[in-house]
């Protein structure tokens, strides 16, 4: 059976080199990249014999969950029938094996080799009746539509996705199952029943037929159910409980956050600036009336002097009269002087305008790029979730740990840059379509991670921009921190304009 293996294997195989343009950057794009159709081909004497097709989606990086009945003939038959696995983009198809199945819960669990995909996540939160809900799969219907030919079927191609809603809860022999009326048909077996923000709230598994103008409902397996198959065959798997909110809304009010912290600092500035002004106005006046004070005392010596010089002078005259001539002449000088004293110092009497000190009256701004405090160390704190500041679709929010040492070093081994006050890195892994971009304010102590959740395409664009930069860890040349600035810039302007996720945390010094 090799050689009808390695047929089945071709044939699945000939799509190689296909590109497929990325799909739209959101929510429920970047889970269609867990997607993926699943083919069972079966082979008598060399010869196709029967052909069929479900979807999936990646619980583990190579592990894919989908009904039990798509894999049946493969289950029961090994020898004979092959499973392919085609992801939704790539260039490359997979044989799979069935690893686990559970006929009861209509559950099957595909394990492939030679690549990896992005991995799904689960909504373990209760669901709400009345939320939107998104299935993404491969309707054979549209199939039959437009493909040309078999090999139609095994090219990378983005899943279909319809809407609906979620319409009730069922409990059939057992198994827990909801009832949502997002259009699905057949092949679409074994793919994801989603929230609006992406997570798996279950899997699509059958529909049923409207006759005489009933309408037409979908069923899908629960997300308890499926969490309870993947416990029972040790299969980890991604989860999360948070209820979902839009990009829009978080957008919303992180704008209205920002419009609240600028009309606070505005407000702020007038405060300060209107007691500056008083307190300007304040010393102005006390500083006229000093002068004023000083000028009046000035006069009133000036005076005095003239008062005294006019009664010296007249004393001169009156000794003079009585013969006293040379007494005469000593008066009569004394109050020349005296008298000339006086107007010397009426001429120099000081202004009643206040002599104020230069730039006084116009305060000089000295405004700073960034912080004082940015580049010094932090030391070791613990970072908790602020769910009312974040964005979460299916990442943990797990406590982080930063050891935050001097001029942006993290961990002792990862370079942050600079960036006006605040510390970035932009992560671009080679195991994930993830770029993440991380931000640490020590100003504030906040930590945020942006995610962004790309294609392959815009994934190798990230990664081959991030190749270009050589520093891998802490460095204390200025130099190539500053190149490091710059390399992250690029990448950031090839990001969407918008994020997926915005994790926002607040760090303390650690216990």
């Amino acid at each position: 059976m090799n050689i009808l293996r390695q047929i089945a294997l071709a044939l699945l195989l000939v799509a190689a080199g296909l590109q497929i343009v990325p799909a739209h950057a959101d929510d429920i794009a970047a889970a269609s990249r867990s997607v993926v159709r699943v083919v069972t081909i079966a082979i008598v004497d060399q010869e196709v014999v029967g052909f069929g097709h479900g979807s999936g989606f990646a619980v583990g990086p190579n592990r894919i969950v989908t009904n039990a009945h798509v894999v049946e003939l493969a289950q029961k038959y090994p020898d004979n029938v092959v499973i392919g696995v085609v992801p939704s983009e790539g260039s490359k198809s997979y044989q799979g094996r069935v690893v686990a199945i559970d006929t009861k819960r209509d559950l099957a669990l595909i394990e492939f080799t030679g690549g990896a995909l992005p991995v799904a996540t689960l909504y373990t939160g209760a669901p709400d009746d009345s939320m939107g809900l998104v299935s993404l799969g491969y309707p054979g219907n549209v199939d039959l539509a437009t493909a040309q030919s078999a090999a139609d079927y095994i090219k990378p191609l983005a899943p279909v996705r319809s809407e609906g809603s979620l319409s009730a809860s069922r409990n059939i022999e057992g198994i827990n199952v909801l009832l949502h009326t997002a259009s699905i048909s057949r092949g679409n077996s074994g793919g994801p029943l989603l929230d609006r923000c992406g997570r798996v709230m279950g899997v699509n598994s059958a529909i049923t037929r409207g006759e005489d103008g009933d309408a037409n409902f979908a069923f899908a397996i629960a997300e308890s159910e499926l969490a309870g198959f993947l416990r029972a065959n040790r299969q980890a798997f991604n989860a999360v409980d948070i209820p979902c909110m839009s990009l829009e809304a978080r957008l919303s009010a992180d704008q209205a956050a920002d419009n609240a912290a600028r009309e606070a600092a505005d407000a702020s500035r007038r405060d300060a600036t209107a007691r500056e002004q008083a307190s300007r106005q304040q010393a102005i006046e006390a500083a006229r009336l000093s002068a004023q004070r000083a000028s009046e005392n000035v006069m009133a010596i000036s005076a005095l002097l003239l008062v005294l010089g006019a009664l010296t002078v007249g004393g001169g005259g009156l000794l003079y009269s009585r013969g006293r001539q040379r007494e005469a002449i000593w008066a009569g000088s004394a109050g020349g002087v005296l008298i000339v004293g006086s107007v010397i110092v009426f001429l120099l009497r000081p202004s009643e305008e206040p002599m104020l000190p230069p730039g006084f009256a116009v305060p000089v701004a000295t405004p700073t790029t960034s912080s004082p405090a940015a580049a010094r160390a932090v030391g070791k704190m613990v970072c908790k979730f602020q769910p009312d500041r974040s964005r979460v679709t299916v990442s943990a929010t797990d406590d982080v740990n930063l050891d935050w040492g001097q001029d942006g070093c993290m961990n002792g081994k990862t370079q942050y840059a600079d960036d006006n006050g605040k510390w970035t890195r932009v992560l671009v892994p080679s195991n994930e379509q993830t770029v993440s971009v991380l931000q640490f304010d020590p100003d504030t102590r906040t930590y945020t991670a942006y995610r962004y959740f790309l294609s392959a395409a815009q994934m190798d664009a990230a990664r081959k921009l991030r190749a270009q930069s050589p520093l891998k860890q802490c460095s204390t040349d200025t130099g190539a921190r500053n190149a490091l600035m710059v390399q992250q810039q690029s990448i950031r302007a090839a990001l969407p304009t918008t994020y997926s996720e915005k994790l926002v945390y607040s760090c303390s010094p650690t216990p």
